[in-house]
C-alpha cells in the first residue's frame, strides 16, 4: 500500500505591501487566501497507479485534486487546513510575517484565543485517516495544505509506514509512504 500526500498547488495571492498591518485585515487576507485561485502545475507521481483521492473542500485543494486526480475525488472538511484565529485587539499593527508568525506560535501553544487545539487536529487526521486507510491493497492520495500534512506525516509513520520526514511541504510535490 502507497499512500501519497500532496500539498494543493501555488495560490495567487500576493502577501499585503503595507508594511505594518492590523490584525483584522491578516485575518481578512487569509480569508481572501482560502479563496483565491492557484497556479497549476506537473506533479510527478512516479509511475504510482492512484486507486483514491481524497481532498481537503477548500478551493485550492479541490483545484488541486481534480487537476491531477483521474476519478473521482472525495472532498473532506476533516482535511481543511487548521484555522487561526485572532489573538489580540484588532487595533494593534505588525508586519505581515510578524503576524502569522504569532498567530501560529499561540495556535503551537494551545492559547486560549485558538479554538481548535493541537489534540483536535490529531484527533481529526487519526479519525480521517481511519477511513482512508481501511484497504490495504489501494494506494490512496490525499491532497492538502502545508501545517495538516506536518501531522498527518507523523501518524502515518505512526502506522508502519515509511516516507520522507516533511519539514515545509512544497506546493504540488508529492510526498511518498509505502507499508510493505
Amino acid at each position: 500500500m502507497k499512500v501519497g500526500l500532496v500539498r494543493h498547488f501555488k495560490v495567487l495571492k500576493e502577501f499585503p505591501k503595507e508594511r505594518m498591518i492590523s490584525q483584522e485585515n491578516v485575518m481578512k487576507w487569509f480569508d481572501e487566501y482560502d479563496h483565491a485561485e492557484v497556479e497549476p502545475a506537473e506533479v510527478d507521481f512516479r509511475g504510482i497507479h492512484w486507486d483514491r483521492c481524497y481532498t481537503s473542500d477548500l478551493s485550492r485543494a479541490v483545484t488541486t485534486s481534480e487537476s491531477i486526480f483521474k476519478g473521482e475525488v472525495i472532498q473532506l472538511s476533516e482535511l481543511r487546513e487548521i484555522k487561526m484565529y485572532p489573538i489580540f485587539k484588532p487595533t494593534r499593527k505588525l508586519p505581515f510575517l510578524a503576524w502569522a508568525a504569532i498567530i501560529r506560535l499561540a495556535w503551537a501553544a494551545n492559547h486560549k484565543s485558538q479554538l481548535e487545539k493541537k489534540e483536535d487536529i490529531l484527533e481529526r487526521i487519526n479519525n480521517v485517516l481511519d477511513r482512508i486507510l481501511n484497504n490495504p491493497k489501494e494506494n490512496v492520495l490525499i491532497v492538502g495544505h502545508g501545517a495538516l500534512m506536518i501531522y498527518m506525516h507523523q501518524e502515518i509513520i505512526k502506522r508502519g509506514f515509511s516516507g520522507p520526514k516533511i519539514r515545509h511541504p512544497r506546493n504540488g510535490e508529492l510526498y511518498l509512504y509505502e507499508k510493505k
